[in-house]
C-alpha cells in the first residue's frame, strides 16, 4: 500500500516491508499511548519515556509521567527545550531501547501485533527530518525500525514466552 498526499508517496505497507508507522501500524510509533516503564516511573508513551531519559533532574522529569497528563506530541516539543544531560549522545540508544522493550513487555496486545509482522522489515519512514531513528528522503539509519526487530526477534527466540504469546 502506498499512500499519497501528506506521506509523501513514501509509505509502503506490503508481505515484506512495514515503512512508515502510519494506518495499522501506528502500534510501533513512539507516539502510541500505553504505558512504559522508565527508571521505576511510569509514562503514557515511549516518546514521553525517552524525552525523560534526556535529563536527570527527577523534578523536570515528572513532567513528561503520564500523572502529568503530557500526551507524546507534547513530550517531544518539551523534550526539544530540555538542556540535555551531558552522556546523552553515549546512551540516547540505549534508552531508547530500552522504554521500546519495556512497551512490549507490559502491553502483550501490542506484543502479539508485533509478533504479527512476522519478519517484514520495520522502518521508521517519515517527512519530518528524522534520519537517526528513521529514514527520510532517501537515508536514514533507521534506528528505532532495528530496534523493534531486535524486541521482536527476542520475543520470538525466547522459546517459553513466545509459545505463552501465541495463547492471547
Amino acid at each position: 500500500m502506498i499512500v499519497h498526499g501528506k506521506e509523501r508517496d513514501y509509505i509502503i505497507h506490503d508481505e515484506n516491508n512495514v515503512k512508515g508507522f502510519f494506518f495499522e501500524f501506528r502500534f510501533l510509533s513512539n507516539f502510541e499511548v500505553t504505558d512504559v516503564y522508565f527508571e521505576g516511573d511510569v509514562y503514557g508513551s515511549t516518546e514521553a519515556a525517552y524525552m525523560a531519559g534526556k535529563v536527570l533532574d527527577p523534578e523536570i522529569r515528572k513532567q513528561f509521567q503520564k500523572s502529568s497528563g503530557i500526551s507524546p506530541s507534547e513530550a517531544r516539543k518539551l523534550g526539544q527545550t530540555v538542556i540535555l544531560r551531558l552522556d546523552w549522545e553515549n546512551v540516547k540508544y540505549d534508552t531508547m531501547a530500552s522504554v521500546v522493550f519495556d512497551k512490549f513487555y507490559r502491553n502483550k496486545d501490542l506484543r502479539k501485533l508485533l509478533l504479527d509482522t512476522a519478519d517484514k522489515y520495520l522502518s521508521e519512514d517519515n517527512h519530518w527530518g528524522d534520519r537517526y531513528w528513521g529514514f527520510c528522503e532517501g537515508s536514514g539509519k533507521n534506528n528505532l525500525g532495528k530496534i523493534l526487530m531486535s524486541v521482536r526477534e527476542f520475543w520470538k527466540t525466547d522459546k517459553i514466552n513466545y509459545k505463552r504469546n501465541k495463547l492471547f
